[in-house]
C-alpha cells in the first residue's frame, strides 16, 4: 500500500511538475528564470552541505515490527509525501527545469520515463526493505548512501551551474 501511494503520488507530481513548470515558463522572463536557477542552485548546495555534515551517531531508527493500522499508514504516507518539500523540489524544480527545453511530446516521454523509474524505485525499496533492514543499521552503509547522494547532487549542481551560466549570458546580452 505504501509503495502504491508513493508511486501514484510521485507520478502525479512528476507530470504536474513538468507541465506546471512549462505553463509558468510562459510567464518567465529571462530574469525570473535566472532567479529560479539561482534558488535551485542554492537549495542543491545547501542539501549537499547538509549531507556532508550529517552525524550518524544522532541517527535513530525504530526497527520494531509493530503493525500500524491501515488508516494511520495511509495518513502518514500521504503526509510524508505531500508535506515533504523535497518532493516538490524534485518534481517541479529539478525535473521541470531538466525538461524545460523539451518539445511537448518529449516532455510526455520524459515524464513517463521518470514516473516509471519512480515506480520501480518505490516498489524495489518497499519489497527489499526487509533485506536492507539488516544492513541499514550499520554506520558504513549510511556513509555509502550519503556518498552516492552527494555525488548525484553534485552532478545536478554542475548541470544547474551550466544552465544558470547560459541564462546569465542571455540576460547580460539583452
Amino acid at each position: 500500500l505504501v509503495c502504491l501511494i508513493c508511486s501514484i503520488s510521485d507520478l502525479l507530481l512528476i507530470f504536474l511538475g513538468i507541465f506546471l513548470f512549462e505553463y509558468f515558463r510562459n510567464f518567465f522572463t529571462d530574469e525570473v528564470e535566472l532567479v529560479f536557477n539561482i534558488l535551485l542552485l542554492a537549495f542543491l548546495v545547501y542539501f549537499v552541505i547538509s549531507k556532508i555534515r550529517i552525524k550518524y551517531d544522532d541517527l535513530r531508527i525504530n526497527f520494531e515490527n509493530n503493525p500500524i493500522p491501515l488508516k494511520n499508514t495511509v495518513i502518514k504516507t500521504l503526509g510524508f509525501t505531500y508535506l515533504n518539500p523535497h518532493v516538490y523540489s524534485d518534481t517541479v524544480l529539478i525535473l521541470g527545469n531538466l525538461s524545460k527545453n523539451f518539445a511537448f511530446y518529449d516532455k510526455l516521454y520524459f515524464a513517463s520515463g521518470a514516473s516509471f523509474a519512480s515506480i520501480i524505485f518505490f516498489y524495489s525499496l518497499g519489497y527489499m526493505s526487509s533485506l536492507f533492514s539488516k544492513f541499514i543499521k550499520k554506520k558504513s552503509v549510511w556513509n555509502y548512501i550519503n556518498i552516492f547522494i552527494i555525488f548525484f547532487m553534485i552532478i545536478l549542481i554542475i548541470y544547474v551551474i551550466n544552465d544558470t551560466a547560459q541564462s546569465l549570458n542571455i540576460f547580460l546580452n539583452n
